[in-house]
């Protein structure tokens, strides 16, 4: 049993398939990302988008069936290793022979997060980059530069956060806290992913570690609460103006010790959890004015994404942007799916090559259904991270080599069929997607995987911002059942 999609509108989805076709024009798409099943919910979901299907995926991991690209170059495909060395390293380690996959292809377009140097050297003089440039990104998502952006978008002064730019050397710590009038104070800088550029400072120790970081830095007052996430997208109309459509806000599980995800740093996001109705319009309009200002500044277009707090007594603030594609870019376009609509990357991609986005609803009735669903009991999808949380190296053992959706049974996983897209796994089911491939030796921290469904409040996979459900804590406990020690000579250099 899978979880049940709505009925969708057959033409709307032909007609996100033609632009998506037409803005192509023939032309192979490459995805370069970690994960080399990026995009699988597009191409691979209840009502796939066959134009979404790479011809080829550059990554660090790789893919399975049924969510693998045409072809895919992959790291682990070459060294059977996991570690956080290889996903740090994947793109250079693969560069010479994926400039050389590239060009088997004729005018290839290549999907990734932001443009760099390096990618346009791999499409070549006749290949695109569909995404945002990298020096533009680096501008935007400078983390000391987003309180002047919120006082630059009109953003109400309830949503930011109390805090001070800082553009010389970081004063001490008691300066610090009279600063921001808080005795927990957040450092912050720079432009990097995955709470990298943030620092947490409680002590003089934990200052030191946030003045090793180049400046200039962003200091705010701690606000204890959930993190939040939120996909906007801003396409241009005929006129030139934005449209833009801000999607459900997630609450996401930051520092999670017991799933080995270590304190600034996402343990995953669920958009099950309901929001207040106050806060969740509050939100969405900050979103529309920070997507109108990036339009208006930097003809900013395409995906983007805002990180949010979320207080016990329903207050919102705004802590970040982040100008990209992100990490739950994957899953939160089942969002998208839940409402009868084609997923945000679909527009995404087509913005990004300059065709005419025709197949989206009215902007202002998106967003005004998008407050409703978030303060209501409305379904959501979810993914958890699974990391290595051991001290030695590990592989899968053989019950666990293949992706898909499995149940626990008895305290160990069962495999149920298989499965690409969270609503492939039913009630009681999981996907667990992006596991190592046979035979990989997984390092101590190693990704393993996510594990994503769709489900309601009752079954919210956090139990608190900092604290995973009884359900989760299950599943945790019986995929360890299936890691086997390894030695990290069975891995072989890439």
């Amino acid at each position: 049993m899978t979880f049940p999609m709505p009925a969708h509108d057959t033409g709307l989805w032909q007609a996100a398939e033609y632009e998506l076709e037409a803005a192509l024009d023939g032309r192979p798409l490459v995805a370069a990302e970690r994960f080399a099943s990026s995009g699988r919910t597009t191409y691979a979901g209840p009502v796939p988008i066959a134009a979404a299907r790479p011809a080829l995926a550059i990554g660090c991991y790789e893919p399975w069936v049924p969510a693998s690209p045409v072809e895919a170059l992959t790291l682990e495909g070459r060294a059977s290793l996991r570690g956080a060395a290889q996903r740090r390293s994947w793109m250079a380690d693969l560069d010479r022979s994926s400039q050389t996959a590239v060009r088997r292809h004729e005018r290839p377009v290549i999907a990734a997060w932001y443009a760099t140097d390096r990618l346009r050297r791999w499409a070549g003089p006749r290949g695109t980059v569909a995404a945002i440039d990298a020096a533009l990104r680096a501008e935007v998502e400078n983390k000391a530069s987003f309180g002047d952006i919120l006082n630059h978008s009109g953003v109400p002064t309830g949503l930011h956060l109390t805090g001070a730019r800082v553009d010389g050397p970081l004063p001490g710590l008691r300066e610090l806290r009279r600063l921001v009038r808080s005795e927990k104070v957040v450092v912050q800088c720079g432009a990097d992913s995955g709470g990298r550029g943030t620092v947490f400072v409680d002590t003089e120790t934990d200052l030191a570690r946030a003045a090793e970081m180049a400046g200039p830095y962003r200091v705010t007052a701690f606000v204890a609460g959930w993190s939040a996430n939120t996909t906007v997208l801003s396409v241009p109309d005929r006129a030139g103006r934005p449209r833009v459509y801000v999607d459900r806000p997630s609450h996401k599980a930051v520092g999670v010790p017991e799933a080995g995800i270590v304190a600034g740093k996402s343990g995953g996001n669920t958009w099950c959890l309901p929001w207040p109705e106050d806060a969740a319009a509050r939100l969405v309009d900050a979103a529309v004015r920070i997507a109108t200002w990036a339009w208006d500044k930097h003809r900013l277009k395409g995906l983007f994404g805002l990180d949010a707090l979320l207080t016990a007594d329903g207050e919102v603030f705004l802590n970040e942007i982040n100008c990209r594609n992100q990490g739950t870019t994957e899953v939160s376009a089942v969002n998208q799916q839940l409402r009868g609509l084609p997923p945000f990357l679909i527009a995404h991609l087509t913005t990004m090559l300059d065709h005419p986005v025709t197949w989206l609803p009215d902007s202002d009735d998106f967003n005004a259904v998008t407050v409703d669903l978030t303060a209501g009991p409305a379904p959501g999808p979810y993914y958890l991270k699974l990391r290595h949380r051991g001290e030695e190296p590990v592989r899968l053992g053989p019950h666990l080599g293949v992706p898909g959706v499995y149940r626990v049974h008895e305290g160990r996983l069962r495999w149920v069929r298989a499965g690409a897209h969270p609503a492939d796994a039913g009630p009681g089911e999981v996907l667990l997607a992006n596991l190592p491939a046979p035979g990989t030796v997984c390092e101590p921290d190693a990704e393993l995987g996510t594990a994503e469904g769709i489900t309601t409040a009752a079954d919210a996979p956090f139990a608190g911002p900092h604290t995973l459900s009884q359900a989760s804590r299950e599943l945790l406990a019986a995929f360890d059942q299936h890691l086997i020690p390894a030695d990290r000579q069975e891995g072989t250099a890439p």
